[in-house]
């Protein structure tokens, strides 16, 4: 016969591994909701069922806490992306397009697209979190563009190019409509497709305006 206290236990163990990434599921969604500044941490140990005390048992404070969300979430993003840029046996211009159509997937179109916006918003007001933000994520994604960038070059399959100029011109899009995702773009009553409007701008990178002679 099964122990009910066993039962029990086991439920516990089971609830208290559990419980850093409850943590972390509660603060991105107050994180995006709210931004920075108004994310108490008394509200995320509430959404997450948990006492503040408890919180304090797995990080020190917000900034903490923070960083967590971003490494639990993004950064994986960010590893399977490198791993793609080293193995892929394709042509460059398709290597840039399931980026950058991945990217959007995995983060852009969900609440992940959110962090950036906080980013932008705060980081003149918490300059530690938004250059934490910028090491850890923006440099790396960057730096991956431009490796792409520089591989279709170097095969001859790209013209030769400013890699970091271009780099800037392919993510500043992207941002742009990840902020639109979270801004004005709620109260257009026409909305814009995401996957629409990155296939226009992928067509319009790789073949500009130009007609062919």
């Amino acid at each position: 016969m099964n122990c009910p206290i066993n039962k029990i236990k086991g439920r516990w163990e089971r609830r208290k591994e559990a419980r850093p990434q409850e943590l972390l599921a509660a603060a991105l969604d107050l994180f995006v909701e709210r931004g920075y500044a108004a994310t108490r941490l008394d509200d995320v140990a509430a959404q997450a069922g948990v006492s503040k005390g408890t919180l304090y048992l797995y990080f020190t404070n917000k900034e903490d806490l923070f960083k967590a969300v971003v490494r639990e979430h993004l950064l994986p993003v960010l590893g399977e992306a490198e791993q793609t840029i080293d193995q892929y046996e394709g042509h460059s211009s398709d290597l840039l397009r399931e980026f950058i159509l991945n990217w959007w997937e995995r983060v852009g179109d969900t609440k992940l697209s959110g962090i950036t916006k906080l980013i932008i918003a705060e980081s003149g007001n918490f300059p530690e979190v938004a250059q934490f933000y910028h090491d850890e994520v923006i440099s790396r994604g960057k730096a991956m563009i431009a490796r792409a960038l520089e591989r279709g070059v170097a095969r001859g399959e790209f013209r030769n190019i400013d890699a970091g100029q271009v780099t800037q011109v392919i993510v500043s899009p992207v941002i742009m409509l990840m902020m639109w995702k979270h801004s004005s773009g709620v109260c257009q009553t026409e909305p814009v497709s995401p996957i629409v409007f990155l296939n226009t701008f992928i067509d319009l990178l790789f073949h500009g305006l130009l007609a062919p002679k």
